[in-house]
């Protein structure tokens, strides 16, 4: 039944509910033109678990969705009512061919937490080891499914809309679809567990807990239990009162700062995967134990290592590890880099250490696409404008969702598109600046990239190659200057005979000419116009005979018509103009 076609009963039944819901909130015009967002919220939590979810999901968004929207859909939450324990059986078992009582020794019946795609239940293995097993809900897929129809169906009436407003719909819809697919694919979070626990699993004092990928399908996923609570509330916790104590809790603060953008550089710039959704809510701090506080680990590769992808073993004195851990959660969303793509971030990085705006714009265009004619010097002289102020503050005076909601603007004003991996990138290290920002507000922007850039150029500048890439230019300049003195006569003899053409384009020529052909056009119609209106005239005034008079009126109607459609236009583009300046 979940995989069958869906009915037209069922779309239809449900198209009705969304409209109502819609109208009650005026949401449609709310959302496509950033108005109102607080009611959007509301008639979110109204329609369900598929708009909660994809209201959640473009919180995360600020390339789509604008500030004030973030903020109102952070406040989304979950009231999906959790399904029996005879369902989660059911469940269970279909998708493993197990019971629950096979696997497990114990699994608490009331889940601990349950949203929208589904609920996660505390559980203890056969071997004793603690366990967290997500289960989804039994009918969400097709509830998704059915949504995501009619989504399709709202965007394609939407094109007919001569002006769409803030933002795309159907790029809206895209990034909502591919995440939600992703959410109720539970295969994919497998997948990304895995993989992020080979990578970062005892890397210094983080831990990540271990996908059971022999008891999880694409509706359930097992986990190790991990300790700990919210980094949130780590950083929630007062100084002490003693000067001394109070200097120990600042220093750790600021060495769990470092771990955390240290980790996501090596995330980033070694692994070229990294965590998307690094929320206070997914990353967990706690104590260890004494006997834990013994134990010892290599200490990491260096950067310049890991940046050259060096695979050799070499021996290096054990440090011991301080007795905190940090613990990484939720693995639905995470980001894959090119290596082309990492170097033009690392280019970005590097230009932003210079503080050089031309260099900045530059190592931007590198990382996006052109979806038209691009003034690079306009675009560079804008950037400029707009970052000077922002290179001079630290991460804690910096709005990240606004920052990076105005520069995806910049950039689609210039017919540029930022590619997705990098917004998605620029979005993480937004969510995990607010947690640096609080544990160590003096860390600046800059302070984490310089080191970085310095260690790069030093990884990537090779005297050897350079002098080798500097001879094979200068051989070739010798192989062709011999044809220098043959070009050169050819040119002469080109200007000398009158065949030497002067190209000369100046700024905003293509919009000049645009212009003056739309002009042209209408004052071709308007002299037509004329024409027909004179001879009707002459028709109607100079024949006695009716048939040619008719004729006359006809040309008048066609001249009214043409008019009015003429009017109807301009009025049209007036009110949309008006409706943009509101």
């Amino acid at each position: 039944m979940p995989n069958s076609p869906i009915t037209r009963r069922e779309k239809r039944a449900r198209l009705f509910t969304i409209i109502r819901v819609l109208k009650k909130y005026d949401a449609a015009r709310n959302f496509i033109h950033q108005q109102n967002p607080a009611a959007v919220r509301r008639a979110l939590e109204e329609l369900g678990p598929t708009f909660i979810k994809a209201g959640q999901i473009l919180s995360t968004r600020p390339d789509l969705v604008s500030p004030a929207y973030i903020a109102e859909f952070r406040k989304l939450q979950d009231n999906v009512p959790a399904d029996a324990f005879s369902t989660v059986q059911q469940t269970f078992t279909t998708q493993t061919g197990k019971t629950i009582d096979a696997v497990f020794a114990s699994f608490e019946h009331h889940p601990f937490a349950s949203a929208s795609i589904g609920q996660t239940h505390h559980a203890t293995l056969k071997d004793g080891t603690p366990v967290v097993v997500k289960v989804q809900h039994p009918n969400v897929r097709r509830l998704v499914r059915t949504d995501l129809a009619l989504f399709q169906i709202a965007v394609r009436m939407l094109r007919l809309t001569p002006e769409i407003g803030a933002i795309n719909p159907a790029e809206v819809l895209s990034q909502i679809r591919s995440s939600l697919i992703t959410e109720i694919n539970t295969a994919i979070e497998i997948k990304n567990g895995v993989r992020f626990y080979q990578l970062n699993n005892n890397d210094g004092v983080i831990r990540v807990p271990r996908v059971y990928t022999e008891y999880s399908t694409q509706k359930i996923l097992v986990t190790t239990a991990m300790p700990g609570k919210s980094i949130k509330d780590y950083v929630a916790q007062p100084l002490s009162t003693t000067p001394h104590l109070a200097a120990q809790q600042q220093a750790e603060r600021r060495a769990v700062a470092q771990v955390l953008v240290q980790n996501f550089i090596k995330q980033v710039f070694h692994d070229n995967f990294f965590h998307a959704d690094p929320h206070p809510g997914n990353i967990l701090f706690y104590r260890v134990t004494t006997k834990d506080k013994t134990q010892h680990t290599v200490t990491p590769k260096t950067l310049t290592q890991r940046l050259a992808g060096d695979s050799t073993i070499t021996v290096q004195k054990s440090t011991p590890l301080p007795d905190y851990r940090l613990v990484y959660l939720d693995f639905g969303m995470m980001g894959t880099l090119t290596p082309d793509l990492v170097d033009g971030m690392a280019n970005v990085i590097i230009a932003l250490t210079t503080g050089d705006t031309h260099e900045i714009g530059k190592a931007i265009l590198a990382v996006c696409n052109r979806t038209g004619a691009v003034d690079e010097e306009e675009f560079y002289g804008e950037l400029g404008s707009f970052l000077a102020p922002y290179l001079k503050l630290g991460l804690g005076q910096i709005d990240f969702p606004v920052m990076l909601y105005n520069i995806i603007a910049l950039c689609r004003k210039n017919n540029l598109q930022v590619r997705a991996e990098i917004t998605l990138l620029v979005k993480a290290f937004g969510s995990l600046e607010g947690i640096v920002a609080q544990l160590d507000p003096r860390l600046s922007l800059m302070d984490v990239a310089r080191p970085f850039a310095r260690e790069y150029l030093r990884n990537h500048f090779s005297l050897r190659r350079e002098t080798e890439a500097g001879m094979l230019t200068l051989l070739q300049t010798l192989h062709t200057l011999p044809q220098l003195p043959t070009q050169l006569t050819r040119a002469l003899a080109t200007f000398n005979q009158g065949q030497a053409r002067l190209i000369i384009k100046y700024k905003g020529q293509e919009r000049l000419v645009d212009r003056l052909e739309r002009i042209a056009s209408r004052l071709s119609v308007t002299i037509i116009l004329a024409a027909i209106i004179l001879g009707s005239s002459l028709l109607v005034a100079g024949s006695p005979h009716s048939g040619v008079a008719r004729l006359g009126v006809c040309g008048y109607v066609v001249a009214l018509l043409v008019i009015g459609g003429m009017a109807g236009a301009h009025l049209r583009r007036w009110y949309h103009r008006w409706r943009h300046r509101k």
